[in-house]
């Protein structure tokens, strides 16, 4: 089976690491365990590298593999096709939340800034029969609010004889649901609670703007816009639906390159169009990111306010040094000599299986990671950034990372709208009905019984 993140459709080849190429791997590699080579199943059985396909038959049971195949352009339409119909009993309310990383895409792929692209995508959308058009940039605001919290948090109850450092960021589903399903203890502890922008976007719909809405959450249908497969995977977490509604946050998920398709392959003609937001009339008028070069910038946010929290320290552009390859990069904080903080952003497989390796053997430096699957970062979703070839588009990925530097940088802290949805929607930011809102749990590895091949 083939997910974005495999190399080969065997699923076989594996990655080494800084302490195998070193000749000082302690554990044999699964095709030794098993005394096979290149037999997936087999492999799956043992520990399966994080090279390996995270959609894999280690992580999606029989049951979720036909709910991710259902996440489609056909199901899409068939949403918009049934409003058409005379029944209005069945009609849907549709609304499409787009990944701030797409945006950069849309504008690459039409030759537009990042600002006309998101009014082109939205009068698209809009133009097809899709009612709200989003961006998703305010929920991830709110997963950063909450991790810069929860890092602070755990630095000050952290003890040698209970560990609740270092913190390892979960928003990006392919890590996330890796760590959960293969790696489980003791990777899984260190997992930010907070959850991921998708996660709480679709409480944003569903729960919040249902509410001024009037409607009920199952008369929703909520589309994401994302760069990258494994977004549908994230769909089909258990938590998903609402506390108080049986609905998904997510209904279906489409990649940026999904949406680009059906775009060129449309006749309509349509108006650009401003995109809404959850406050009714309001509309967004500019584009927005976090700091970021090619995701939420979960460790620059997060660093700055531990500094500042912490140790009183004010910090401004960020010294980041690479560390055996671009993908693996650090920044401290020192004072006198000392270190206060380390942090480290590891993005694709082999950084990833390097920080798992070290810290299981409690050989880890670093207070808190930014992690994601992908190597280069959101902006290289396999669902937004692959060539005809399978392989990635390298002088589309340049140009747009030139486009996602250009976009002006908002902190989450200074958002009015967050500051008062904290307030309206859940009673304030240090609530229960916050932290049953915007936190979730982890479950354990578990092999599931039977597993179906996903064809992305």
């Amino acid at each position: 089976m083939k997910c974005e993140h495999c190399t080969r459709k065997e699923c076989s080849k594996k990655t080494k690491t800084d302490d195998q190429e070193n000749a000082s791997a302690d554990a044999p590699s699964p095709a030794q365990e098993n005394g096979e080579k290149g037999e997936f199943h087999k492999l799956a059985e043992a520990k399966v590298f994080l090279s390996d396909c995270l959609a894999c038959d280690s992580c999606v049971t029989a049951e979720e593999g036909v709910q991710v195949s259902q996440q489609n352009a056909k199901d899409f339409f068939r949403v918009l096709n049934l409003n058409k119909k005379c029944d209005t009993s069945q009609h849907k309310v549709l609304a499409v939340s787009v990944c701030p990383q797409s945006l950069p895409y849309f504008a690459a792929k039409f030759s537009l800034s990042v600002t006309d692209a998101s009014r082109r995508l939205c009068g698209f959308l809009k133009s097809l029969g899709v009612h709200y058009v989003f961006d998703m940039t305010i929920a991830a605001d709110f997963s950063i609010l909450e991790s810069q919290k929860e890092f602070v948090r755990r630095f000050r109850q952290h003890r040698e004889e209970e560990p609740q450092l270092p913190m390892l960021t979960s928003a990006c589903p392919g890590w996330v649901r890796y760590a959960e399903r293969v790696l489980g203890h003791p990777i899984t502890p260190h997992l930010c609670t907070a959850k991921s922008p998708q996660q709480i976007m679709g409480s944003l719909v569903k729960e919040y703007f249902a509410r001024r809405q009037n409607l009920s959450p199952d008369k929703i249908f909520h589309v994401i816009v994302a760069p990258c497969y494994d977004k549908k995977l994230e769909a089909l977490r258990e938590d998903v639906p609402t506390a108080s509604h049986s609905s998904r946050g997510a209904d279906c998920v489409l990649t940026s390159g999904e949406i680009a398709q059906i775009m060129e392959q449309s006749d309509l003609s349509a108006n650009d169009a401003v995109v809404d937001t959850l406050f009714g009339d309001v509309k967004e008028e500019e584009v927005r990111r976090h700091e970021g070069a090619s995701s939420d910038g979960y460790l620059a946010h997060i660093f700055r306010h531990a500094a500042k929290e912490l140790f009183n320290e004010d910090v401004g552009a960020l010294t980041y040094r690479s560390l055996r390859n671009k993908d693996f990069q650090e920044v401290a904080l020192e004072r006198d000599g000392q270190v206060l903080l380390r942090f480290a952003a590891a993005y694709g497989f082999r950084n990833i299986q390097n920080v798992v390796l070290k810290l299981k053997r409690g050989k880890f430096p670093y207070h808190f990671v930014e992690v994601l699957a992908c190597a280069g970062g959101c902006l290289s979703g396999r669902g937004q950034a692959q060539a005809e070839d399978g392989r990635a588009d390298r002088a589309l990925l340049r140009q747009m990372e030139g486009i996602y530097a250009a976009i002006p940088v908002r902190p989450p802290e200074t958002s009015a709208h967050v500051q008062e949805l904290y307030q309206e929607w859940l009673g304030g930011a240090d609530s229960p009905r916050a932290q049953a809102a915007l936190h979730t749990a982890y479950q354990g590895p578990g092999q599931p019984a039977s597993s179906r091949d996903i064809k992305w």
